[in-house]
């Protein structure tokens, strides 16, 4: 490249010159400057190869070895841009016509050809039909700093080598074919500030490594088969969008950044509350919560967020009242609120506007103008998926539950133990008090009578030994008793205990 000072040496020098003409030293500095952007004729011979592989879009058709690339006029489909004799851009787009690339064609060999551009940094590649797996030798473009492969037909996964490209800030893949799960490396790159791999097959969950990319300003991964939750982004706090529209995650609210500009949830399957954290996002333009199952009251203050334009939650279960004089945010340009079960009035920022699109069908609001459901269906439907007037009893509540019933238990127990203990005492009572002292009441002489009855009590209390499990023993019968003592004559008596007579 021609230095600055035989230039300003150039330019000094012919002004003194007899015969100085104007235009001729223009015609000098021009043809200077075209010297010194003169493309390498190696990297010539790499495009003209490019040509050859793709054939189109139309305008690389008039590409031959005569062209100047690095001063042609870029178009709207082709653009080279150089540095020093070197290729440091190349945008390639075509459109939805694009004719299909033949059936000889190898994604490896495109590759092999694009790495001979070594000083790129900026490679656009949209909608050429280029198929097939994206070869791990797209590294060697080791200072790669923007990567964009929208729009074609590549399959198979995010190739590990791209992994050592340390420079990359923005990788965008869309529409493709791309599958399997995200890899954790994706977290590691340095600088990454734009992530985009909408419109894919990928599936799994998305890797923890995600929350240290501090870097990151774009996420976005629609319409794919993720799931699950998310991980911790709120730590990202340059994150501007995040799109995540038609996936799987949930059930839980994310936890983000509150620099968000846009952010789109819907069409996945988060059952929890909206956070009221979301109030402090002053810089939210787009919310998008359509289409999932959002509980509890909805935070009407979103409809007042300094920045927010378009808020969407339809098709919730969202509850709560709102009301004639909630305040809007004047920005606010559309709001869906179609299918949820909200009560009360209309807000008249929001129904006596003509600039703004208001949807709010399929809910218990007292208006006549959209189909509404009657007040109880709001109610009843409310208390189905378990919403209750008091989140934050929840939990109260539930200990008392829980409590109640554990304590059911244990009375129970403790009551059936009180009844086994007094029938078994019943059945001792019963078996103490059978009826044969009725038989000496009924024999016996009037002079006998206390010493029998104390005889008695020790049959009883020998009875209650008995019941104890000690070895069985014969009760013998009053009339037994007269005849073995002669109707208790003195001549059977034997002596005196401390029991009574025997």
């Amino acid at each position: 490249m021609l230095s600055a000072f035989p230039l300003v040496l150039v330019l000094y020098i012919l002004p003194m010159a007899k015969g100085f003409n104007a235009f001729v030293v223009l015609g000098i500095i021009l043809l200077l400057i075209n010297q010194s952007e003169q493309l390498q004729s190696s990297q010539t011979q790499t495009l003209l190869r490019l040509q050859l592989l793709l054939n189109y879009p139309d305008v690389l058709s008039s590409w031959n070895s005569s062209v100047d690339f690095c001063n042609a006029e870029p178009t709207s489909q082709v653009t080279v841009v150089c540095y020093e004799e070197s290729i440091t851009q190349l945008h390639v787009i075509g459109n939805d016509g694009t004719p299909s690339l033949p059936s000889n064609f190898s994604m490896d060999s495109f590759v092999t050809t694009l790495v001979k551009l070594p000083d790129l940094r900026v490679l656009t590649l949209v909608s050429l039909g280029l198929w097939g797996p994206l070869p791990g030798k797209i590294a060697r473009l080791s200072s790669l700093e923007i990567l964009n492969m929208t729009s074609n037909l590549l399959y198979g996964t995010i190739p590990h080598e791209l992994s050592g490209v340390t420079t990359l800030q923005t990788l965008i893949l869309d529409d493709n074919m791309f599958s399997g799960w995200l890899p954790e490396w994706l977290g590691s790159f340095p600088v990454l500030a734009v992530l985009s791999l909408r419109n894919n097959s990928f599936n799994g969950s998305l890797p923890d490594s995600f929350s240290i990319l501090e870097n990151l300003r774009v996420l976005a991964l629609s319409h794919n088969h993720f799931q699950g939750e998310l991980p911790d982004l709120s730590s990202l706090t340059n994150l501007q969008e995040l799109d995540l529209e038609d996936n799987a995650f949930g059930p839980q609210f994310p936890r983000l950044g509150n620099k968000l500009v846009r952010l789109v949830l819907g069409k996945n399957r988060f059952r929890s509350a909206i956070p009221t954290e979301l109030n402090s996002f002053y810089q939210l333009h787009w919310l998008d919560l359509s289409f999932n199952r959002f509980v509890g009251p909805f935070p009407s203050s979103l409809l007042s967020l300094p920045s927010i334009t378009y808020l969407n939650i339809a098709d919730n279960k969202l509850t709560g009242m709102l009301f004639e004089n909630t305040s809007c945010n004047v920005e606010l340009k559309f709001a869906d609120f179609s299918s949820n079960l909200l009560t009360g009035l209309l807000p008249s920022c929001l129904s006596d506007s003509k600039d703004r699109v208001f949807l709010y069908a399929q809910n218990c609001l007292a208006t006549g103008k959209e189909n509404q459901h009657p007040l109880p269906f709001c109610r009843n439907e409310a208390l189905a998926v378990g919403i209750f007037p008091h989140s934050k009893k929840s939990k109260p509540s539930n200990f008392a539950l829980a409590f109640g019933i554990t304590g059911g238990i244990i009375g129970g127990i403790v009551l059936l133990g009180l009844i086994f203990i007094f029938v078994r005492r019943l059945n001792e009572y019963k078996t103490i008090n059978k009826p044969t002292t009725r038989l000496i009441s009924e024999k016996a002489s009037i002079a006998y009578t206390s010493k029998l009855l104390s005889d008695a009590r020790y049959i009883s209390q020998t009875m209650k030994l008995g019941a104890l499990g000690l070895p069985p023993y014969r009760t013998f019968a009053l009339e037994e008793l007269e005849d073995a003592t002669n109707n208790f004559d003195t001549t059977a008596f034997m002596g005196e205990g401390s029991q009574g007579q025997v």
